[in-house]
């Protein structure tokens, strides 16, 4: 019987609209590290509006940005290069408005097997 193997390499994109409470965006999985290549928030409204996008390791939340201000109809880049996070490790994002965040992200996953 053939045992299934791990994918080596998974590319992801992930997308949601930013609310007032805090959510986790992503956790990387067992037996994987997830490398985030790109990670971006859009102000698609008329008024100013904050963010603040957070590493979690071992419950405990680490401000990677801290209540960054997204002028109207802008993209603010939230990383300025990559971000290993390792298994069971989290992303997690808030704003200010429930409608007008728009959040991006590009991920690649590598097996630790």
């Amino acid at each position: 019987m053939a045992v299934a193997q791990a994918q080596v390499n998974v590319f992801k994109t992930i997308t949601t609209t930013v609310g007032l409470s805090t959510v986790g965006i992503y956790t990387a999985p067992i037996a994987y590290t997830g490398v985030i290549l790109l990670a971006q928030v859009t102000n698609t409204g008329s008024t100013t509006e904050t963010i603040s996008f957070n590493y979690r390791r071992s419950g405990v939340d680490i401000p990677i940005v801290e209540d960054l201000a997204i002028p109207p109809s802008d993209t603010a880049n939230l990383l300025a290069g990559k971000l290993v996070v390792e298994t069971g490790d989290s992303l997690s994002i808030v704003g200010t408005n429930g409608t007008d965040l728009k959040y991006i992200s590009s991920v690649l996953e590598t097996s630790n097997l």
